[in-house]
């Protein structure tokens, strides 16, 4: 209860009138990325500073930025197999600026700054939407623009409602926010 406590404080400090949006998000992410609510809610405590500076402080775009990157992530993971907690440490790192991180992401491109910059130039070419390396939206937009190119995005949700292994993933995500709302209250029981 504690740490949920802490995440709802973060999320409203950070997002302020959107912050019920990244709650919303976050009560659904058993189903759209595998976790459960607190997990969702710390990752993107842990880079909304940067998203909301590179979005100049709209937090409408950023809470939709966050989503897309949480699922990005997971998608990742599914289908690449890479470790998710990896995954949210590069994109962390990339909220800095820094990128050596990046080839953990296993879409072709090293762990340096001209790696990613030619992550952005694919993406370009791609979406014909010009990205700038200091701006993390435009990086968490990129990514996401190479990730859909490579058949990536929608996995977890996809994997969710069609395998066993998905479901039962989604189903523990859900038990966590399940235990939450008996100890908080809440609605969570017909999720």
């Amino acid at each position: 209860r504690a740490a949920l406590e802490q995440n709802l404080g973060g999320v409203e400090t950070l997002f302020g009138s959107s912050a019920e949006t990244v709650i919303a998000n976050a009560e659904r992410a058993y189903q759209s990325a595998g976790m459960s609510a607190n997990t969702y809610m710390e990752t993107v405590t842990s880079f909304s500073a940067s998203l909301l500076q590179s979005l100049e402080g709209d937090t409408v775009a950023a809470a939709s930025a966050a989503d897309q990157a949480i699922i990005d992530m997971s998608d990742n993971a599914n289908k690449m197999g890479s470790d998710l907690e990896t995954l949210q440490t590069a994109y962390g790192g990339f909220a800095k600026g820094q990128f050596q991180l990046l080839d953990n992401l296993k879409l072709g491109y090293g762990g340096t700054k001209e790696e990613m910059q030619r992550l952005l130039k694919d993406a370009q070419k791609i979406s014909g939407v010009k990205y700038d390396i200091s701006s993390y939206a435009d990086i968490v937009d990129a990514i996401h623009v190479v990730q859909t190119e490579m058949g990536i995005t929608g996995t977890t949700a996809k994997e969710a409602e069609q395998t066993i292994s998905g479901s039962l993933a989604g189903m523990k995500s859900a038990w966590g926010n399940l235990l939450t709302s008996l100890v908080q209250g809440g609605d969570s029981f017909d999720q």
